[in-house]
């Protein structure tokens, strides 16, 4: 996370030298495989991944995001849609979790409302799941 965030505010910067630098203050906290295919994944495909987050909200203009949650959006989304690996729920309460911990005021809430949007508009949407979780939510 905190490589794709610096990245997006120093898009010309060369991304292996922020990782590495990330790498090495965070180190013993690191899974590299992890790291290297989500930064390779987030920007190889990042034109999609905006234009997913552009449709979750579109009142809010990409540009008026604040950094660390469109970071956290861009991450979970790619979790959603290119990581077979990782439920997609688990993606979504890790960013929530993420915004909670490093976003603003109302960032988790937020959070939580576009990966929802973008999850159920998704191929992975499993609509039972969700009707069975809700039945067990009311008991």
């Amino acid at each position: 996370m905190q490589t794709l965030y610096e990245w997006d505010f120093r898009p010309k910067t060369d991304i292996a030298e922020i990782r590495e630098r990330n790498i090495e203050n965070y180190n013993e906290d690191v899974d590299n495989d992890y790291i290297n295919q989500m930064i390779e994944n987030v920007i190889g495909k990042i034109k999609e991944i905006d234009e997913q987050i552009t449709k979750a909200a579109p009142e809010w203009p990409l540009e008026q995001i604040a950094g660390i949650d469109k970071t956290i959006l861009r991450i979970a989304i790619c979790e959603i849609l290119y990581r077979d690996d990782i439920p997609p729920k688990v993606a979504i309460n890790e960013a929530v979790e993420l915004g909670k911990t490093f976003g603003g005021e109302n960032s988790s809430k937020f959070i939580n409302g576009v990966l929802g949007t973008v999850y159920r508009q998704s191929a992975r949407y499993n609509k039972e799941e969700d009707t069975k979780e809700e039945t067990n939510d009311n008991q």
